[in-house]
């Protein structure tokens, strides 16, 4: 992607290059750190953290205050990314509320060798600027200057509608010890190391927790082999104060021939009150597993037991219809030449 740029004389008679104010670019290398328990690609959560992280940048620079994480949504993993490859993260304003930004981000890599990127995944974020006692703030209004910018909003405001039937859907679905498909429950406190600039856990971090305790429930229902291919829905409620109890609870609700739908709440709270945690963050996943041949593998079909299994199994196939009409984002109208 070619990305404008404005010259800036500088006092030295030399020109500087800058990027205009509602986009911005990470680039860096995928490290060992990176890669999922498979050791041959890098994790979908730490994906899921790059992401955040440039939006946040971008969100940050546009509304020149701190900003929240509040939706994160479509996040289609289309190709791998290998441990040593090359990233860009672009993130750029598509459209904004009140207080509210949208922001694309594209991911892409390439080899070191080759410098030839390709497209990995995309989504759409929205963050909410907060002033010094966390309360929303007005941001600038965003303006679109070309017919990529008119078409990138009119798809962000295509989906505004439809995220509110979808977050309503799954904030009405009933979780209790009466299910019985497979879970993993992971618990623990928010670390220091786990901060934002705010002093909670920062949104890219919670993501990753999201997709470590989903992973676990998809490789015990198929094997070590499973990836994520798609993340939506991820609706940040409220944040997670570093000290708080997390406990992150990923259930598995529906199958189809080839995918796993693994829905995964997050919930927080004081260790003094360990009984009563509040729910945090809330998002939909879809693993598949891959085999020999590099494709997606059948999987066991999920059994449905009680009627909440069942209405769960619904859920499911109800936000798959609600998604489906949704037109792709055009990410490819500002790839590089």
């Amino acid at each position: 992607m070619t990305i404008p740029t404005t010259p800036t004389p500088d006092t030295d008679d030399t020109v500087r290059v800058t990027e205009p104010d509602d986009r911005i670019t990470l680039r860096f290398m995928a490290v060992p750190q990176d890669v999922a328990a498979s050791g041959t690609t890098v994790a979908a959560g730490s994906v899921l953290e790059w992401i955040d992280k440039a939006a946040y940048a971008c969100a940050v620079g546009w509304s020149a205050s701190d900003t929240v994480t509040a939706y994160v949504g479509n996040v289609h993993f289309t190709r791998p990314i290998k441990p040593g490859n090359l990233v860009e993260v672009h993130a750029r304003i598509i459209h904004t509320g009140r207080t509210s930004m949208h922001v694309l981000v594209t991911v892409e890599t390439t080899d070191v060798r080759a410098r030839e990127y390709s497209p990995a995944t995309h989504c759409i974020l929205v963050f909410v600027a907060v002033d010094d006692a966390g309360k929303p703030r007005e941001v600038p209004t965003w303006i679109p200057h070309s017919e990529v910018d008119r078409s990138l909003q009119q798809n962000a405001q295509a989906r505004l509608e439809p995220r509110k039937r979808i977050q309503s859907i799954m904030r009405a679905a009933e979780y209790t010890e009466e299910g019985s498909t497979p879970r993993t429950i992971f618990r623990f406190l928010a670390a220091p190391a786990d901060a934002n600039w705010g002093g909670n856990a920062h949104g890219g971090t919670v993501m990753r927790w999201i997709d470590e305790a989903a992973f676990a429930t998809a490789a015990a229902w198929s094997s070590e082999s499973a990836v994520a291919v798609y993340s939506g829905g991820i609706h940040f409620y409220r944040p997670i104060h570093i000290g708080h109890i997390v406990e992150v609870d990923a259930r598995l609700i529906h199958t189809g021939h080839r995918s796993m739908h693994i829905s995964i709440r997050v919930h927080s709270g004081s260790p003094r009150n360990p009984h009563d945690l509040q729910l945090t963050t809330a998002c939909m996943s879809i693993f598949v597993a891959i085999g020999a041949d590099g494709h997606a593998e059948p999987v066991t079909p999920l059994t449905l037991i009680t009627s909440e299994d069942k209405a769960l199994d619904e859920q499911a196939r109800t936000l798959i219809a609600l998604r489906a009409p949704l037109a792709m984002m055009p990410v490819e109208l500002f790839r590089r030449p």
